[in-house]
């Protein structure tokens, strides 16, 4: 499987499935973001998804998948520190703000950043009607972050805090999708890769939430929030595997801005399971960033 993804890298047909990828990713962080921001504290939420990720991960990457090589040790290495500062940002963002308003400042913030950095390390380079695609989307993505913030009732100081926040955690995608995009680039098995970064990077949260449970309990009851960490980790293979793989199969900046229609999706999940309001605007908006990504995809 690994060997046939390699060869079909650069091509018309790795093209068309890392569009598919890219886009199953989207959906699936929509619902992993919902999960983290759901009835449970975010930082228990995660932790909860982190052990099951090393739980469902040490099988694959200890028996299933060739061992990493030296050099992909120490790419792994790199993505532990840098994830662990994404879910640090994210987790302290939505401890203060409402998910409607926190998820599209994350995600609306990354994608111009990543099509920066993709042009600088992988020399790839967008159209200018692409740019114009990816104008509309961060555009529409961060309209929607307005127009859900001019809603919010919360302390404004904790809002203000949050969106801080946010804004990091926007950074930090742009910088893990980019380096997660040159790690599995560098591995010869891409599924070695993603075994490992699965089992690696989620070994630091379980122990943060652990004192933090001590500390505080968890209210929601365990046996729930357990249950939604082992749907969180299953989903987090899907999304952050779905896009690692688009970025092995096709351009970087492409699969990451396809990516950011999740939150579309995270909008649709707001309105629809959280119980948030969506109206008129908001449906405008979420098309802008459809139409975003259509272009970007198109315009190349």
């Amino acid at each position: 499987m690994g060997e046939w993804l390699v060869s079909i890298s650069g091509t018309p047909e790795g093209a068309h499935l890392a569009t598919i990828l890219a886009l199953v990713s989207a959906l699936a962080h929509a619902a992993f973001g919902a999960i983290q921001k759901g009835r449970h504290d975010p930082w228990l939420s995660r932790g909860a998804i982190d052990f099951w990720l090393v739980v469902f991960s040490a099988p694959v990457a200890f028996f299933l998948v060739p061992w990493p090589t030296a050099t992909t040790a120490l790419i792994l290495a790199g993505s532990l520190v840098i994830h662990f500062g994404y879910k640090l940002t994210v987790a302290l963002a939505y401890e203060r703000a409402a998910y409607t308003v926190v998820y599209p400042v994350i995600r609306g913030t990354g994608p111009l950043v990543t099509v920066i950095f993709a042009t600088i390390f992988f020399n790839e380079h967008f159209t200018l009607v692409q740019w114009l695609g990816v104008a509309c989307l961060s555009g529409g993505i961060l309209l929607l972050a307005a127009r859900n913030l001019s809603e919010e009732k919360i302390d404004a100081r904790a809002l203000k805090i949050g969106l801080i926040w946010a804004a990091a955690g926007g950074g930090m995608v742009a910088l893990y999708t980019t380096y997660d995009a040159f790690g599995i680039r560098s591995s010869l098995d891409p599924f070695t890769f993603l075994a490992w970064f699965f089992f690696i990077t989620a070994i630091d949260f379980p122990v943060l939430a652990w004192f933090r449970y001590r500390r505080l309990g968890a209210p929601g009851g365990v046996s729930s929030l357990m249950w939604r960490g082992a749907v969180g980790a299953l989903i987090a293979w899907v999304s952050f595997g779905g896009v690692m793989l688009a970025t092995r199969l096709d351009k970087v900046g492409e699969a990451a801005v396809l990516r950011e229609t999740s939150t579309v999706f995270a909008a649709l999940i707001g309105w629809f399971i959280l119980g948030e309001t969506v109206g008129p605007r908001r449906l405008f908006l979420m098309s802008l960033i459809a139409l975003g990504a259509v272009i970007v995809e198109m315009g190349g």
